[in-house]
């Protein structure tokens, strides 16, 4: 037991012992669980990075949480290509949309007050909370829809929700998911593929850039890679075996979590910071 004890505190990767990245997996973990079923995985491991790496700038955090989640998407993503759950025709533009919506987003995220969103989202959450709880039964089934709207609506969400991602971030896969379900009239299957390649291409982009500027901790990433991989790798199964069952109450999970988010971030801005 002591000689445990003595690896755990004396043991460390990056600078950051052993066991406090132990602790960061376990966050890992359950963040890619989640995101793998109904997205929003962030809103659990960028505070279990930021907890973990205590006075270190938020760059770092947000950097190592690109790279563990990036490649535990990998996972999850391709679990939902091979079982057929992505369709390219209407997907494939969808990716280059989010991540112009993306760039447009992070732009003008310098130039306007991050607050205003905030306190936006506030009054949305609730809205958008109410609307999930309303429609008790999410489709298992794809809806009857002209091609050419669909098309328009799963194009337009890409570009918008991908602004949205590039401004501010935690939820946008929750969000996107809502949009194809609901407006779209997709299946809770095929919206929740169509989710994993956008959100896959969109980690990737923000990785190099991280990367690029040297604010990841490239062995914490790599041992909480791991446990993004297990937890990425099971949630897509369990979305693709019990698909609404299990989706929406996630998606339910995902809002509460991402209101309460954001209420901290207006009251306690210093935690964030």
């Amino acid at each position: 037991m002591d000689a445990i004890l003595s690896l755990l505190t004396g043991v460390t990767v990056d600078g950051i012992a052993l066991w406090v990245v132990l602790l960061i997996c376990v966050g890992v973990f359950l963040a890619s669980f989640m995101d793998a079923i109904a997205g929003g995985g962030g809103i659990i491991s960028v505070p279990t990075y930021l907890i973990a790496f205590g006075d270190l700038p938020a760059y770092y955090a947000l950097g190592t949480n690109k790279l563990s989640s990036g490649i535990g998407t990998v996972f999850s993503t391709a679990r939902f290509i091979r079982q057929g759950y992505v369709r390219w025709s209407l997907f494939a533009p969808a990716i280059a949309l989010a991540l112009g919506g993306s760039m447009c987003g992070t732009w003008l995220q310098l130039h306007t007050p991050e607050r205003v969103l905030k306190y936006l989202l506030l009054a949305v959450l609730p809205v958008v909370a109410a609307v999930t709880l309303r429609n008790r039964s999410w489709p298992d089934e794809p809806g009857e829809m002209d091609p050419r709207a669909q098309a328009a609506i799963v194009w337009a969400a890409s570009f918008l929700v991908g602004g949205y991602d590039g401004y501010y971030g935690p939820g946008t896969g929750t969000f996107l998911m809502i949009i194809f379900i609901r407006l779209a009239r997709l299946d809770t299957r095929h919206a929740a593929g169509g989710v994993k390649v956008i959100n896959l291409s969109s980690n990737l982009g923000s990785l190099f850039t991280a990367l690029t500027a040297g604010y990841v901790y490239v062995g914490v990433g790599l041992i909480s890679a791991a446990a993004s991989i297990a937890g990425h790798y099971l949630g897509a199964g369990l979305a693709i075996k019990s698909g609404s069952k299990i989706v929406r109450p996630t998606v339910i999970l995902v809002l509460i979590l991402l209101t309460v988010k954001v209420g901290s971030e207006l009251l306690f801005p210093e935690f964030w910071s």
